[in-house]
C-alpha cells in the first residue's frame, strides 16, 4: 500500500508518478467492477455510451472505444459485442447504432457510483486550481504521447 506523499516534499510529475494515479484509480475502478463480468475495456465502452446521451453509431462508438483504450477497432468492435450479448448494450442492426440498454444505465448508476464518492474523496484534497492545472498539464502530455505513438 503506498503511503501519502509529505505536503512538504517535492513532487515532480513523471511517469512512475503518472503510473502510480494510474494503478490507483484501476484499483478503484476494479473493486466497483468485482462481481460484474465486466473488466476495464468493457467499461470504457459502456460509459462512453452513457455519456454520448444519444443512440451512438457502431462505428463511432468504436473508434472513440478504440481511442480511449490505445486499441485497435477490431478489439473495440469485439468489446461492443459483447456488451451487446449480455445485454448492456441495445444493438439497433438496422441503423448500425447502439444505446445504453436498462440493465446497463443500472450498472452505469451503481459503477459511477461506487466510484465517485471514492475519488471524489480524494481529489477533494487538492484545491480547484491545482486540479485545473494538472489536467492541462496530462492533457499535454496524452496529446504530445499520441503524436509520438502516431509517428511509430
Amino acid at each position: 500500500m503506498n503511503t501519502p506523499s509529505s505536503p512538504t516534499a517535492t513532487v515532480t510529475l513523471d511517469p512512475q508518478l503518472v503510473g502510480r494515479a494510474e494503478n490507483a484509480h484501476e484499483a478503484v475502478l476494479a473493486r466497483a467492477l468485482a462481481g460484474t463480468e465486466l473488466n476495464r475495456n468493457h467499461w470504457v465502452a459502456l460509459s462512453l455510451t452513457a455519456s454520448a446521451g444519444a443512440p451512438l453509431a457502431v462505428d463511432e462508438l468504436a473508434v472513440r472505444t478504440a481511442d480511449a483504450l490505445e486499441a485497435d477497432q477490431a478489439a473495440a468492435r469485439a468489446i461492443i459485442a459483447d456488451l451487446v450479448a449480455v445485454e448492456l448494450l441495445d444493438g439497433r442492426e438496422a441503423d448500425g447504432e447502439v444505446t445504453v440498454s436498462e440493465a446497463g444505465w443500472l450498472l452505469v448508476g451503481q459503477i459511477r457510483g461506487a466510484t465517485g464518492r471514492i475519488v471524489a474523496r480524494a481529489y477533494s484534497a487538492v484545491p480547484a486550481r491545482e486540479l485545473e492545472v494538472a489536467g492541462r498539464v496530462l492533457d499535454t502530455i496524452t496529446s504530445r504521447l499520441d503524436e509520438e505513438l502516431a509517428r511509430a
